[in-house]
């Protein structure tokens, strides 16, 4: 294997759209792939193209309870955007490259655990199920996400919000002024993982400098302690100063130095809209570093439109390393306070938008702690939805995590029966995420 090799995988998805002229479109991929093949890239031994497979439904419902059911809400696309992760992962953990990046679409990070249909260009998780493989095929505990979209992945949040094992690191765009409104430091997580969902909200206009100052001032000091196995990159590229559905200032120069800094074992492609401006070349840089190749080339054109940070945006960033850096690194109080507090039972409400299908969908989700200390009990979600594509519908999940022990288990799958005995639900499912079994009650 050459030092530093870098496989790549590519699904453009012609075949797969939300509307023509969308921003989420083929041409995404396709201006990228244009711009490696002109640099020679393809011919170079430090990278290797993989062809993306077709995931199966198990791998889906891992982290995916669909409303019917999830094979009624994709297409051939979806399996095959996920399935490109997954190709990605296997190239790395059956050490064939030293790390991977799958430029594939429809990208996934605004999907959530439930789905009823598409929000955010996402209909399911491509990073959270590549996750969840991860830890069924080759037994991966500890896994860090650092999502770097200027979106926050609130899909990606709600799925880890109760994994202690998974750190969740987001920074964006402040959800006061970009959709979808949410990414909030004290969107933490739940008791028993608390501190580890790290939001990290910046101003409009936070360039280069901001990024670089986050990362080194909070980012990598979290990383180190946190110990992953694997580091994931939920690689948005809209923080580019020329994205049209955004408003911050990094460069293709500050992508690429990121990357070289946070040596990620997998990335996979998330937004970016700036198709012809930007996205070659921030991908290029991307991959020059991922590849451990010289990127201090690669420069977009019309950096004339670059505006320099102002001091409100440095202050946010100092802000943020020292209250985050607080919250992270006093987490495990903070986790025994909560989980005292509740009682053993924790819930949440959620009002959640489908921006693409205008769905309305009402959820109340709940955790029941076990009071073994190797077992995360399990929890349920109460979800009604107006609007979805076959009618409005409910249903109530019981979601049994790994390492749940027998009287939770027990529990659980009582509960369900209850729920269905009551007759108030259109559909009752059991969600087993270790083998993506869903089993309608």
């Amino acid at each position: 294997m050459a030092k530093d090799t870098l496989g790549l995988v590519f699904f453009p998805a012609f075949d797969w759209m939300i509307s023509p002229g969308h921003p989420e479109r083929q041409e995404r991929l396709l201006y990228t792939r244009d711009q490696l093949e002109e640099e020679g890239l393809f011919d170079c031994e430090e990278i290797r193209e993989y062809r993306p497979r077709l995931a199966q439904l198990n791998d889906l419902q891992r982290v995916h309870v669909g409303v019917p059911n999830i094979a009624r809400l994709i297409t051939p696309a979806h399996l095959t955007s996920a399935g490109g992760c997954l190709a990605a992962a296997d190239a790395v953990m059956q050490h064939e490259v030293q790390r991977a990046f799958a430029l594939v679409r429809p990208p996934g990070h605004h999907a959530m655990r439930v789905v009823h249909g598409i929000r955010g260009f996402c209909t399911v998780n491509i990073e959270a199920i590549m996750v969840e493989y991860l830890r069924s095929r080759y037994n991966i505990r500890k896994i860090a996400v650092v999502d770097t979209d200027v979106h926050h992945g609130d899909g990606s949040q709600d799925v880890f919000y109760h994994d202690p094992d998974t750190l969740y690191i987001s920074f964006h765009q402040d959800g006061r002024t970009l959709y979808p409104g949410t990414g909030f430091p004290e969107e933490a997580g739940s008791p028993a993982a608390w501190g580890t969902n790290i939001n990290l909200p910046l101003l409009p206009g936070t360039g280069d400098k901001g990024l670089h100052r986050l990362y080194d001032g909070l980012i990598a000091p979290i990383l180190e302690d946190f110990e992953p196995e694997l580091i994931i990159n939920s690689a948005g590229q809209d923080n580019h100063f020329s994205d049209p559905l955004a408003s911050m200032q990094v460069t293709a120069q500050g992508y690429a130095r990121l990357a070289d800094k946070l040596k990620a074992d997998i990335a996979v492609l998330e937004g970016g809209y700036s198709i012809e401006s930007a996205l070659p070349y921030v991908n290029t840089g991307i991959i020059l570093a991922m590849a451990g190749m010289d990127y201090s080339k690669v420069v977009e054109p019309d950096l004339r439109t670059l505006r320099p940070q102002d001091a409100r945006c440095d202050k946010r960033v100092e802000q943020l390393i020292e209250a985050s850096g607080e919250l992270y690194f006093g987490r495990h109080e903070q986790q025994k306070r909560l989980l005292e507090k509740c009682g053993g039972l924790w819930q949440r409400r959620k009002h959640i938008y489908y921006d693409e299908d205008g769905i309305r969908e009402e959820q109340v989700e709940s955790v029941h702690y076990c009071a073994h200390n190797d077992c995360r009990g399990y929890f349920t979600i109460q979800t009604a939805a107006e609007g979805a594509r076959f009618g409005d519908q409910s249903a109530f999940i019981v979601c049994l995590p790994r390492g749940i022990c027998a009287k939770c288990r027990q529990k659980a799958l009582d509960e369900a029966l209850r729920e269905k005995k009551t007759g108030r639900w259109q559909y009752v499912f059991v969600q087993q995420i270790t083998d993506g079994f869903i089993e309608t009650i």
